[in-house]
């Protein structure tokens, strides 16, 4: 009996927070080192928003593609971001054409409100699926079983692969386009690469576990003060504080106020909030 809870409910549990943690730290890293920004992350661009619009339309219309079946909500939330991530740099290409890393993120702002604006209406027009939708948007990796490892696997794996196989080019592309060009970077096809890893990661995280915000923030930066700045060893240890963060956050959503439980992205917020900002007053010290 004891086993069946640990085996089927627990250790999934635990190791969904794992999965998804190192997902969102992972591709806020590529993200801020990609742009050059402490602000960049997948909520910032536009990328979790988008991932979150199509998720919510598998679960608001119900759909499920042949074949691959329970995959449907992860493979629509991957597209989706992707698309919302391309409408956001193409957004930014018409306002300024060298495409400054603040000009790209303010456009993922506004296309992150205008879709969270579309998620709300999608709520207001449900029905019997409201409450799963709200549970899913507060972010959550309760009740989730050993499907959602299968689901969040694929991408964490690919994602990883993309990131880690471009690590040398985010540290070339740090030191500017004309840098990374100079070392023999093919500029074009890297960027596609760093873009569809972080996004296939951002993807897999929210379809399996909702919106879970500041993971993809605060962990970049906080391993970039301790480990420093080289992606050769700032991704796999953003994975691993993200996966570590994200697991203890869980345990304090589940346990707090127990036995009633905590969204996940409800906690994440609290603590990462304030260590935001403590992160960013220090920044600024240290430059002043």
């Amino acid at each position: 009996m004891h086993i069946n809870i640990v085996m089927e409910i627990r250790f999934p549990r635990a190791l969904l927070a794992m999965f998804v943690g190192a997902c969102l730290a992972m591709a806020g890293s590529a993200f801020q080192g990609f742009l050059k920004n402490p602000l960049a992350d997948p909520y910032t661009l536009g990328v979790s928003s988008g991932a979150a619009v199509g998720a919510v339309a598998v679960l608001f219309f119900g759909i499920s593609l042949p074949i691959i079946g329970r995959f449907t909500l992860p493979l629509i939330s991957i597209v989706a971001g992707f698309l919302t991530l391309f409408l956001v740099i193409s957004f930014a290409r018409m306002v300024q054409r060298s495409m400054s890393a603040e000009t790209i993120i303010l456009a993922g702002i506004i296309f992150s409100s205008f879709l969270g604006a579309f998620i709300s209406l999608m709520i207001a027009l449900t029905g019997e699926e409201l409450r799963q939708i709200l549970g899913w948007l507060m972010g959550s990796v309760a009740m989730r079983g050993w499907p959602y490892i299968w689901m969040i696997l694929p991408c964490f794996l690919i994602g990883f692969f993309l990131l880690f196989f471009n690590r040398h080019e985010l540290n070339a592309l740090a030191f500017g386009e004309e840098t990374a060009r100079q070392l023999g970077v093919n500029i074009p096809v890297r960027k596609l690469m760093i873009l569809l890893g972080a996004t296939i990661l951002t993807g897999g995280a929210v379809a399996v576990s909702g919106t879970v915000g500041f993971v993809g923030l605060v962990i970049p930066h906080l391993t970039r003060l301790i480990w420093g700045s080289d992606h050769r060893h700032l991704l796999p240890l953003s994975m691993f504080v993200g996966a570590g963060f994200l697991t203890l956050t869980d345990l304090v959503a589940r346990t707090i106020i127990a036995p009633t439980e905590l969204p996940i992205g409800v906690i994440t917020s609290i603590i990462g909030a304030p260590v935001f900002a403590l992160i960013l007053l220090r920044q600024r010290r240290v430059s002043s």
